[in-house]
């Protein structure tokens, strides 16, 4: 039973609570975890795994997925990795057996690589996506390989770009990691595991990759298309477990595919931390605390089967359970520390503000249980406070390598610093964060990166929430968020967590905007009530 604890609910508050129940009972009848289908990885599926059921259905989605511009995916430089892997799909199927909407087929190339060629001399930053270095090589090489092959000229609407200049690659891409990669394949060593969730992209050599075996769910490196990859054939021996595992997933989405999956771990962690967070009680619900414990070991948890443990998921799942009353040892989390505060895996390469941001909440919610704990998380807490505020820009919000909106990345960092950072210490950078706010709120009362969303307004409105300001102005940005998301219930908005591409994970976006709704909700009832 859900329960929220504080003032009696309005009707809006008790209608928060009727869908939170929903969303947590939706949650614990789905272990796999619901996410946005991905274009990169359905159309990996389409070059590699054509024999697969819902073929023809990915194919459409791809056509019927495709900007008036040509390109897939979001704008600007996000928009690389997708439209490189349908652009290379479509061309996969342009020269397999003639297709029945060939002209339709050759239509969307040619716009595809009309937009590619502008992508790639752009000189514009590229977002910090995982693999990335290794994805655009390897497509631009096999765009180039289709458009200039001797042996089957491409259609003659596209003979233009067999006579152009072959697709390069944007600047600063290099086919250096690739060349590594393919090599260490080739040599039978084994691979590590974080590499295994882009298997795909050395699919010529992914069937013999040694060492590489699908987990119990099927998985290669919880990937569609890495498994895909592994799997070669849909009769290659002691493949089932995979096969088994693609039409499953195919089956969830309706031909097109995720980029990971499951993420049991990872969506519940989220969605139970933001929701306890808003004060909203979930420790009720069956089943939860095993599903979270139940690859927890001395390295922590990962997000979900066939992906390896990182620190993120790991911060975020302590957290989860000590909102649910449930003491885990945090020694799990050493692993992954460094003299800069606390890598998302060993060997990282770069530094998440959310994952430090996480940790901090989990080490901070140990010495609040426990004030006599050891000095080493005291040490580690004020470690990462002072990281944190060293990497707060200039115009007072924060950036990460894990989602594509500043709203996100200042929400988990606000949060965490004015539960767990000295107040006089975070004082003022959490008033430069609700300054930002304030000032980047639209017109329509919503904010977002590209336009007003659903789910950056909830973020926005944690943010000035949990900075603890009650000013006049604040009050009324609150107020105008909030009958935001009243108007705009039940609406996705466009996907802007990282991965290979940007996804949505449907239940954390959902349980964010509905953490918002209800605290900034009894916020307003009170102020209105002592009016």
């Amino acid at each position: 039973m859900t329960t929220i604890s504080g003032r009696r609910p309005t009707s809006k508050t008790a209608a928060v609570r009727g869908q939170v129940r929903d969303l947590v009972a939706e949650m614990m009848r789905d272990p796999a975890g619901r996410t946005s289908p991905s274009p990169y990885e359905t159309a990996r599926l389409v070059s590699l795994a054509p024999w697969l059921i819902g073929h023809s259905d990915r194919v459409r989605y791809l056509l019927d997925t495709q900007r008036a511009d040509g390109g897939w995916g979001p704008p600007g430089g996000y928009s690389l990795v997708p439209t490189l892997s349908a652009t290379e799909a479509l061309l996969t199927v342009l020269h397999a057996d003639p297709p029945a909407d060939r002209a339709r087929l050759v239509h969307a190339v040619d716009r595809a690589l009309v937009t590619l060629t502008g992508l790639v001399n752009d000189g514009g930053p590229l977002p910090d996506t995982p693999a990335l270095d290794m994805i655009v090589p390897a497509l631009a090489d096999r765009i180039n390989d289709h458009i200039h092959r001797p042996a089957m000229p491409p259609p003659a609407a596209l003979e233009r770009w067999q006579r152009s200049t072959p697709l390069g690659l944007p600047r600063g891409v290099t086919r250096q990691r690739l060349t590594a990669v393919r090599h260490l394949v080739a040599t039978g060593a084994p691979i590590p595991d974080k590499l295994l969730h882009a298997l795909e992209v050395v699919a010529d050599l992914a069937p013999a990759a040694g060492g590489v075996v699908p987990n119990a769910s099927g998985t290669v490196g919880a990937s569609p298309a890495a498994t895909a990859a592994w799997l070669g054939r849909p009769d290659r021996p002691g493949g089932h477990g995979a096969l088994a595992y693609l039409e499953g997933a195919v089956d969830r989405y309706g031909g097109p595919v995720p980029c990971a999956a499951p993420i049991t771990v990872f969506e519940r962690a989220w969605v139970t931390t933001i929701l306890a967070r808003a004060g909203i009680d979930l420790t009720g619900f069956q089943g939860l605390v095993d599903s979270l414990t139940a690859d927890l070991g001395a390295t922590g948890t990962p997000t979900g089967p066939g992906l390896p443990a990182d620190a993120d998921t790991t911060a975020v799942t302590l957290a989860a359970l000590g909102h649910l009353g449930v003491s885990a040892s945090t020694d799990c989390l050493w692993p992954y520390e460094t003299p800069e505060g606390f890598a998302t895996w060993p060997g990282e390469d770069g530094f998440s503000t959310t994952t430090n941001a996480h940790v901090l909440d989990a080490l901070g919610q140990r010495l609040a249980e426990q004030p006599g704990a050891q000095p080493r998380h005291r040490a580690a807490v004020r470690r990462l406070v002072a990281a944190l505020l060293d990497r707060q820009e200039l115009q007072g919000s924060w950036a990460d390598r894990w989602h594509a909106s500043h709203y996100y990345a200042t929400s988990c960092c606000v949060q965490a610093l004015a539960e767990f950072g000295e107040p006089t210490t975070v004082a003022q950078p959490l008033d430069r964060a609700v300054e930002w706010t304030l000032a980047a709120q639209r017109t329509d009362g919503g904010w977002g990166t590209w336009s007003a969303t659903a789910e950056e307004t909830a973020y926005a409105l944690h943010i000035l929430l949990a900075s603890g300001t009650r000013t006049p102005k604040v009050i009324d940005a609150v107020g105008r968020g909030h009958a935001y998301l009243c108007q705009h219930e039940g609406t996705t908005g466009p996907a802007l967590w990282h991965d290979k591409d940007l996804y949505q994970p449907t239940l954390i976006v959902r349980a964010t905007v509905l953490a918002a709704q209800h605290s900034a909700g009894r916020l307003l009832t009170y102020l209105s009530e002592c009016a």
